[in-house]
């Protein structure tokens, strides 16, 4: 609670202009693309120290509805960055008012003059804490910000708050006994998603322009899924991830990256265009010195060959992810472009391989982070528990589960701590899946895969022990392959189209699922989930983040022809 009334103390202590209504100038403000308020920045039309008024008003509105943030640092996003020497109102054509005009001259190259961008908590800040959701963090600022923040600072960006993130990261809500509950803006009895589930909710209220988050199995990505923005996260080394934290320090075989996720794919294009050009290997040894490189599949009008993963043999999409799907791929083929179905090398046997790294040390480096008294919650309790099981009991429960739930009993097998060779064991089979996923991909000539985000909709508080970590499959797929992958929203759940017949559990359907299939089915209900947002996922080939970013502007178009454009991005708050 030390953290929550610190924060409260901080948010007391704001002037009162910030809690005041936004003006039809701020309202117009929030309808700027990360281009246009770079350039009204940068030619002193407007102010950085106005943008981010505009901002922290909807920022703490977001916060208000959704408790979202984890630290608030307005006047600290001007006074730090390039931002702060802009003179409010600073004219370009006028410089008899101006004394200092060459400091002002300096400001004009900051590739992100006046862009507001919250950082998740797990991101390095300077002199600021990063709990990653755990107390014993609590009270211990940081001595040096991550690259990626540096570089933001540097290129005039206004770093103006870090946002919430789920205890020990590895779970589907955000919710911790230092910050609370995490609330979905679109309906707050629903989860936001983990890891980056406090940006999320903020970008989806409005409150940030760009979201710094992580991901080692789709934690910028389910939110995105479920709060209805945009997002991408690349391969390892091409956006700057030195000085993120994670609760699991050290894990080569699968690793955290930041990435960001955005209010519109406009933005998002242009923020990894921007941070890549800023020449981020110069902040972070860790990022390859890899250029932007521009391509415009679009005005090319080459027709592009899409394969479909319908399923990730674990827990088949919920009608409304399915519609979602389906209604890209009858876009797309409307466009011309060949869209067919995907059968890769068995996705079960590569999502066991990537389990048995990220859960190498059986768990314990998450829990030894824990206070006394402390516990994990959700799904990571659950597997924590099953880690610590005798395993000769596991070899048992395996063997009874064999038969009728295949997956489990390889799941049970794999579950404990695991040997150095039997790591390197792991790595190899890893690389060698690897290499037969790209073999399939090269020969069928694929320039893009289209799977769901998650089998599910964003579902209820508290659901996420039925839902559990295996349902991220689909997404944690492209990080053991190293594909770069992105979300966008394309739809809204509907329950007159999307609701399960009244008898699905007598269907043949739900009968040929495994447990966990049954498990996430039995929180699915259309009628409560209705206006919830659904995205699809897009991935391209390693280190293709341009023309990923370009095939997720094809799907807008094309879907856009087809008369179904995603709307109300940002929820009133």
């Amino acid at each position: 609670m030390r953290k929550q009334k610190e924060r409260e103390t901080l948010l007391e202590s704001l002037p009162p202009a910030y809690f005041t209504p936004l003006s039809l100038q701020e309202n117009k403000i929030h309808d700027l693309s990360i281009p246009q308020l770079v350039s009204q920045c940068t030619r002193g039309r407007l102010s950085p120290a106005t943008v981010l008024t505009a901002y922290a008003k909807k920022t703490l509105r977001s916060h208000h509805a959704t408790n979202c943030l984890t630290d608030i640092m307005f006047d600290e996003a001007l006074a730090s960055s390039s931002a702060g020497g802009w003179s409010p109102g600073f004219d370009s054509s006028d410089t008899s008012s101006n004394t200092d005009s060459t400091s002002n001259e300096s400001l004009r190259d900051q590739p992100l003059l006046g862009v507001p961008v919250s950082i998740k908590d797990t991101v390095d800040i300077a002199g600021h804490d990063t709990t990653i959701g755990y107390s014993d963090n609590v009270g211990k600022p940081v001595a040096t910000s991550s690259a990626i923040v540096r570089l933001l600072k540097d290129a005039g960006a206004l770093v103006h708050v870090k946002t919430t993130v789920p205890k020990g990261l590895l779970a589907l809500e955000t919710r911790t006994d230092v910050f609370g509950q995490t609330c979905n803006p679109h309906n707050a009895n629903f989860t936001c998603g983990g890891s980056s589930g406090g940006g999320a909710a903020l970008l989806a209220c409005g409150g940030s322009k760009i979201e710094i988050g992580s991901d080692i199995g789709g934690s910028v990505r389910i939110p995105a899924h479920f709060c209805g923005i945009w997002s991408l996260k690349g391969s390892t080394g091409r956006f700057p991830s030195w000085g993120c934290a994670t609760s699991m320090r050290g894990l080569e075989g699968i690793p955290i990256i930041s990435a960001p996720m955005a209010t519109s794919l406009e933005d998002l294009a242009e923020f990894w265009k921007r941070i890549v050009q800023s020449e981020p290997w110069q902040y972070d040894h860790t990022c390859l010195p890899m250029p932007w490189r521009p391509i415009n599949l679009q005005d090319e009008g080459r027709k592009l060959k899409w394969g479909i993963v319908w399923e990730d043999g674990t827990i088949p999409p919920t009608p409304a992810c399915r519609r979602a799907l389906s209604t890209v791929a009858t876009a797309l083929r409307k466009q011309g472009h060949e869209v067919v179905d995907f059968h890769p090398p068995d996705i079960v046997e590569g999502l066991q391989s990537g389990y048995k790294l990220l859960f190498a040390d059986g768990g314990e480096q998450i829990a030894s982070q824990l206070q006394p008294g402390e516990k994990l919650e959700g799904p990571a309790a659950g597997l924590l528990g099953v880690f610590r099981l005798p395993r000769f009991v596991k070899k048992m429960m395996s063997f009874f589960a064999k038969s009728s739930d295949p997956f489990m009993a390889q799941l049970y097998q794999n579950m404990h701590p695991r040997s150095l060779l039997e790591d390197r064991e792991a790595i190899v089979e890893r690389d060698e899946y690897r290499a037969r996923w790209h073999e399939n991909w090269v020969s069928e000539g694929f320039d893009f895969m289209l799977t769901v985000p998650h089998p599910l909709p964003a579902f209820q508080h508290g659901d996420s022990d039925k839902v559990t970590l295996m349902s991220c499959g689909y997404t944690f797929l492209f990080n053991m392959l190293d594909l770069p992958a992105g979300v966008l929203p394309v739809t809204k759940v509907d329950e007159s189209l999307d609701s399960l017949p009244e008898n699905f559990s007598s269907t043949p359907e739900y009968q040929a699922m495994n447990s966990l299939a049954r498990g996430a089915y039995s929180v699915y209900d259309a009628k409560k989930m209705h206006g919830l947002p659904l995205g699809v996922q897009i991935a391209g080939r390693r280190m293709e983040e341009e023309k990923v970013l370009e095939g997720m502007k094809v799907i807008e178009a094309a879907l856009r022809e087809y008369g179904v454009e995603y709307s109300n991005a940002q929820v009133d708050v």
